[in-house]
């Protein structure tokens, strides 16, 4: 069993301190999915958020995980066969190439990086420039 001391950190995707406020905001009891109070509410966040993203476009909150959220701008952006360019940048990037694969994109093609940096924007234009000159989707 481990002992933790002091106050617990969230650290998805790395240390997340969550504010006093917020705390006690949770410790409230739930409301009812089915109320006008969460039709009212649900109202009101989706109004600021198009504020917040400035568009007059309507905006959609996804309730899921960050992976089901992966899955799901995978699954309805991309056809079989099509081709998913990735520049591994960190571990997330490598998640996101496995779901790709997991749902049969296509051939997965990795951009690796090495000892912790960025992307290599010449090595990503050359890759896409031999897939344009197939001719193949990407």
């Amino acid at each position: 069993m481990t002992l933790h001391t002091g106050r617990h950190f969230l650290q998805i995707p790395g240390p997340t301190n969550i504010p006093d406020r917020v705390l006690r905001a949770m410790d409230m009891p739930g409301m009812d999915h089915r109320s006008a109070e969460f039709a009212e509410l649900g109202f009101a966040v989706m109004a600021a958020s198009q504020r917040m993203f400035r568009t007059k476009q309507p905006v959609l909150i996804y309730p899921s995980s960050g992976t089901g959220a992966w899955e799901a701008a995978i699954v309805n952006t991309l056809l079989p066969g099509d081709k998913v360019l990735m520049a591994e940048t960190g571990q997330f990037a490598v998640l996101w190439l496995g779901i790709a694969e997991k749902f049969k994109t296509g051939r997965s093609i990795l951009c690796r990086a090495t000892g912790g940096r960025g992307a290599d924007v010449e090595q990503i234009e050359a890759r896409l420039a031999a897939i344009a000159s197939t001719g193949s989707r990407l």
